[in-house]
């Protein structure tokens, strides 16, 4: 098997986009625990505990996705300083392992959002219990 050092370049453009979304999922997470936070200051309630807990393991998630999205793209980078010195079999391993690193990162990611999912069908609940939506 022969890999062009154009093959992992493919990754670049995907993985940018990834880590942007990323950000941006961080960056909204961490506003809303510091309004959380606030709120909580002030009235001590239980349940915004437990909101904020939950907001923690995403954040704590989305670092992990950003690692792997990063490292992936090193990975992908290195991959291709490899090929162009005509070292071929690390050169498939390492773009082999970028992969792996960005499977890792999307995995962690769907997990994150399973998360989410699951967070907004509490708060969702109490109206569901009313039937006030299906």
């Amino acid at each position: 098997m022969t890999l062009n050092i154009e093959t992992p370049a493919l990754l670049f453009s995907a993985t940018s986009l990834i880590l942007l979304a990323y950000t941006n999922r961080f960056l909204t997470i961490a506003q809303i625990v510091r309004g959380l936070k606030k709120t909580y200051d002030m009235e001590h309630n239980k349940s915004i505990l437990i909101e904020i807990k939950n907001l923690n393991l995403r954040l704590t998630l989305i670092r992990y996705m950003q690692l792997f999205g990063v490292l992936s793209l090193f990975l992908s980078v290195f991959g291709m300083l490899v090929l162009f010195v005509e070292w071929q079999l690390i050169g498939i391993y390492i773009f082999g392992a970028s992969m792996l690193s960005l499977l890792i990162s999307l995995g962690i990611s769907f997990w994150e959002i399973s998360i989410s999912v699951n967070a907004l069908r509490v708060h969702l609940s109490d109206l569901v219990e009313k039937d006030k939506i299906k």
